[in-house]
C-alpha cells in the first residue's frame, strides 16, 4: 500500500520507490494505470531517448521514463517547491539522467531547444496550454524525427492538436483521457 501524499515508480531500475507528492495547488499525479499503459507503449522506444517533461509536478512521468532506460530527462516546473522537491528526489535516486528546470514552460520553449523523442504535455487542467504547447514544441525545434507528445486531459475535453498531427494511442481511466501523438514535423 502506497503511503498518502506519495506515489510509486512502477518500473525499471527505481520500481516502488516512492515518490511525494508535494502540497502544492494543482499538481495532480498521473494514475498508475495511466502510467502502466502509456509505459507499455513506449517500452520499444524508451531506451537511451531523450524526453522532455512539461509541468512537471511530481515528476513521475520523467521518473518512470528515467527507471526505465531514458539516457536524459530534463523535467520543467515553474513552482520552486516543486522544483526543490525534484531536485531531492533526484539526488535520493542518484538519478544523473534527471536534469531539473524551474522555468515557466510556455517560456522554457520559446528557448534555445533541445531536440527531444518523447515529451510528456500534463498541464494544470484548468489551463487548457496542449495546443500553445504542441505548437511551441513542433514550431521550435523540440521534436526528433519520429518524436511522440504525451498528451492528458480531463475526460471528454478535446485536445486540439495542431494540423497535421495525428493520435497514435489514446485511453482512458477514471476522469482522465490521455493520448501519444505523432507530430506532423517528427513523423518518419
Amino acid at each position: 500500500m502506497t503511503p498518502p501524499g506519495s506515489i510509486r515508480v512502477i518500473g525499471g531500475k527505481w520500481r516502488r520507490a516512492l515518490i511525494p507528492i508535494p502540497d502544492v495547488t494543482g499538481v495532480r499525479p498521473s494514475p498508475d494505470r495511466v502510467r502502466e499503459t502509456l509505459f507499455n507503449w513506449l517500452a520499444p522506444r524508451i531506451a537511451g531517448c531523450t524526453c522532455l517533461d512539461l509541468f512537471a509536478g511530481t515528476g513521475v512521468l520523467g521518473i518512470e521514463a528515467a527507471s526505465r532506460g531514458a539516457g536524459r530527462v530534463v523535467s520543467v516546473d515553474h513552482d520552486p517547491t516543486v522544483v526543490r522537491a525534484l531536485q531531492a528526489l533526484a539526488t535520493r535516486l542518484g538519478a544523473r539522467e534527471l536534469c531539473v528546470v524551474r522555468a515557466d514552460a510556455l517560456a522554457f520553449l520559446a528557448g534555445a531547444a533541445m531536440p527531444c523523442d518523447l515529451v510528456f504535455l500534463d498541464p494544470p487542467f484548468s489551463e487548457r496550454l496542449w495546443q500553445r504547447c504542441c505548437e511551441g514544441l513542433q514550431n521550435g525545434g523540440w521534436l526528433k524525427p519520429g518524436a511522440r507528445v504525451y498528451l492528458e486531459a480531463p475526460r471528454g475535453t478535446p485536445l486540439p492538436l495542431p494540423a497535421g498531427w495525428q493520435v497514435h494511442r489514446a485511453g482512458r481511466a477514471g476522469q482522465v483521457q490521455f493520448c501519444l501523438a505523432l507530430p506532423s514535423a517528427s513523423r518518419p
